[in-house]
C-alpha cells in the first residue's frame, strides 16, 4: 500500500471516501480549543476541511499527491484553508512537539514498521495537546484485496489501542475502547465498530 497504490486509486474513482468527517473525530474533538492540527492521512479532506471550519490550522499529509489535489480543491470550494504535505508517514516523521492535536482516522499502520513508528507520530503532539486514532474494529476481520490484487490482512496492521503501550509516561489516556460506529459503514463494507484511541500529552 504505497505511493503508487494510492495514486491508482485515486486516479481509477471519481471519488473514494464518503466527503463527511469522520463521526468519531467530531464527537471527541468538538470540545477542544482549535490550534494547530495534524490530519495523517487525510485522503480527499473532509476530516481536514471539518478542522478547519472549526478554526483548526490545518495540516493535511497524505502519501498520495492524487488525495491532496482533491484535498486542496475541495478545501478551496469550502472556502478554507490547508497546508498540504506530502509525506510518507510514519517512515517520514513529522517535527516533534508541533501540533495541538494529531488525527489518524483509519490511517494503515503496518506492524512490519514496528512500534517506533507510534511513538514517531506522538511525539509530533505538543505538551497538552491531543493524539486521536480511529481505526476499524480489526477483531471484526474482514481480511480482503485490495483494488491491485493484493491481499490486506488486518491482523497485519497496529491497532489504536497498541499506542497505549507505545507511548510511555508524560500521558495520560482518555478514550481506549471499542464503540458502535457513529454512521452506518459504507455499502459494501462490513466493520460495524470502531476502536478509538485518546490521549492527551502533559504540559
Amino acid at each position: 500500500m504505497d505511493e503508487t497504490y494510492w495514486d491508482t486509486l485515486y486516479r481509477t474513482r471519481d471519488q473514494v471516501w464518503s466527503g463527511a468527517p469522520n463521526g468519531v473525530l467530531v464527537v471527541e474533538i468538538s470540545g477542544l480549543a482549535p490550534g494547530r492540527a495534524l490530519e495523517v492521512g487525510c485522503g480527499e479532506g473532509a476530516d481536514a476541511i471539518w478542522l478547519a471550519e472549526q478554526g483548526w490550522r490545518v495540516t493535511a499529509a497524505d502519501i498520495s499527491q492524487e488525495a491532496l489535489t482533491r484535498a486542496d480543491n475541495a478545501a478551496r470550494a469550502c472556502g478554507v484553508t490547508l497546508t498540504l504535505l506530502h509525506s510518507d508517514m510514519p517512515a517520514t516523521p513529522p517535527p516533534p512537539a508541533a501540533f495541538d492535536l494529531v488525527a489518524l482516522s483509519y490511517f494503515p499502520l503496518h506492524r512490519a514498521l514496528g512500534p517506533a513508528s507510534l511513538r514517531a507520530l506522538a511525539e509530533a503532539v505538543a505538551p497538552g495537546g491531543t493524539l486521536l486514532v480511529v481505526s476499524h474494529d480489526l477483531a471484526e476481520g474482514h481480511d480482503h484485496q485490495g483494488h491491485d490484487g493484493t491481499e490486506i490482512r488486518m491482523a497485519d496492521f497496529y491497532a489504536p489501542a497498541d499506542f497505549a503501550e507505545a507511548l510511555g509516561e508524560g500521558w495520560t489516556i482518555l478514550v481506549n475502547e471499542t464503540r458502535p460506529r457513529v454512521s452506518p459503514a459504507p455499502p459494501g463494507t462490513p466493520h460495524t465498530h470502531d476502536t478509538v484511541f485518546r490521549a492527551q500529552r502533559h504540559s
